[in-house]
């Protein structure tokens, strides 16, 4: 069962730990590194209906020990742009993009986690909370405070 859980999920798992790390190879990593500590036992559900959710929050925590590292390191990531079907749309959404996933970054950690699982992951509260390891307050307040951060970017595109 997880294997399938796996196989279906992976993509999804790794687009969740781009928009966290701005890195897709390390965002792959992180991801094979959440599986194979699920499937080894250390990690694994007692619940297999649980196996998801578990899954997100071992993505999310270990999102989280690459950006300390990442801090404590000093080091620097190369902007991440997502490739486009083709040249032309993605330079006519490139600036609009590239101000909101810069507006992302600037976010505080917690901040950037609820609103991406809430609005590019479309979780419900409750799975936010438990992928996050907080309380379902907690999440209304981060995904508050970031969408009022990030309301100045979203208000440009608005004619």
């Amino acid at each position: 069962m997880l294997i399938e859980i796996s196989l279906g999920e992976y993509p999804s798992l790794v687009r969740l730990a781009t928009l966290l790390l701005h890195d897709a190879p390390a965002a792959e990593d992180v991801v094979q590194e959440a599986f194979v500590a699920m499937h080894a036992g250390r990690r694994r559900p007692r619940d297999v209906g649980k196996a998801l959710s578990c899954l997100r929050r071992e993505v999310v925590s270990r999102s989280r020990s690459v950006l300390r590292h990442r801090a404590a390191a000093g080091r620097t990531v190369p902007a991440y742009t997502p490739d486009g079907p083709s040249a032309e749309p993605g330079a006519m959404t490139l600036p609009e993009h590239s101000a909101l996933l810069a507006a992302l970054r600037s976010l505080p950690c917690r901040q950037r986690e609820a609103i991406v699982l809430r609005y590019y992951a479309s979780l419900p509260e409750a799975e936010i909370a438990a992928s996050m390891g907080i309380s379902k307050g907690a999440v209304r307040h981060h995904t508050a405070r970031g969408m009022a951060a990030l309301k100045p970017v979203l208000e440009q595109d608005v004619p």
